[in-house]
């Protein structure tokens, strides 16, 4: 997958993400109901699997970058948790267990473009699961507000940058492929001085596939998973038109359809 220069700098990536653990506690609910190994598919840095293992639950995390995944090793061995770390592609998942809860967060599951890897994607987590077995993501709600971002410089937020003592204001720059549902960002990182004196500047592209919540059902029940819940946002709120995320829970139900059109 040629879509990882947002994550060539998995230090920097990790300061500025970090912090952000609004998914941990609805995790942590559903985790306490399962026994067994819980799967964290494109776990990144460990930003989620490394507290929800620290809680004492059982974790594998996955991923297909390897720095992102030698610093989630890090992370963990300087906090003495114990997880067991796999690089490998989501869509061909070869771990020698069933799980009863795997989930993807970070709205990762937006980087399988196509219909096909959407469908692969799916079938793989299908195969890892135990029987009745639960699997949870989120990806970004399709509205109009978030489709059709301006395609100049947008500002989106602030963070300070400990290791080069910079505050970094980030800006966006959208342009939506309506045919193939993906928006295309470049996102640009600007370092300044405590004088607001730009010194360096960074930037990086990524594209992300929209798919629509009518559309998700079809897709989930032609892989063999029933939805339980659709959400919108991880307190539990129930998707409306103003969503900004699409949270969805979903059931293992038998096996896949394979029946033709």
């Amino acid at each position: 997958m040629d879509n990882l220069e947002e994550y060539d700098d998995p230090v920097s990536y990790d300061i500025e993400n970090n912090a952000y653990l609004e998914e941990l506690p609805f995790l942590m609910e559903w985790a306490s109901k399962k026994a067994g190994p819980i799967i964290d598919l494109a776990c990144g840095t460990g930003r989620i699997t490394i507290p929800l293992a620290s809680k004492g639950f059982d974790l594998i995390g996955v991923d297909l970058h390897a720095g992102m995944l030698e610093l989630a090793k890090q992370k963990a061995k300087e906090q003495n948790v114990q997880i067991e770390w796999v690089e490998q592609d989501c869509t061909q998942l070869d771990i020698n267990c069933k799980s009863p809860l795997i989930y993807m967060v970070g709205n990762s599951i937006q980087h399988f473009h196509t219909n096909e890897l959407q469908d692969k994607l799916l079938s793989s987590v299908h195969q890892h699961l135990e029987e009745d077995g639960v699997f949870i993501f989120g990806t970004r709600f399709p509205s109009s507000d978030e489709l059709l971002q301006p395609s100049t410089e947008e500002y989106w937020k602030t963070y300070n940058d400990p290791n080069c003592n910079k505050k970094v204001d980030v800006y966006t720059i959208s342009n939506y492929d309506a045919l193939n549902q993906i928006q295309h960002y470049t996102t640009i990182r600007k370092y300044k001085n405590d004088d607001g004196t730009t010194v360096d500047e960074k930037r990086t592209n990524i594209s992300l596939r929209y798919t629509y919540p009518l559309e998700m059902e079809r897709i989930l029940s032609e892989n063999g998973f029933h939805i339980i819940r659709v959400l919108k946002d991880w307190k539990g709120s129930p998707i409306s038109n103003d969503s900004y995320e699409m949270i969805y829970v979903c059931k293992k139900v038998g096996e896949k359809r394979t029946d033709s059109v």
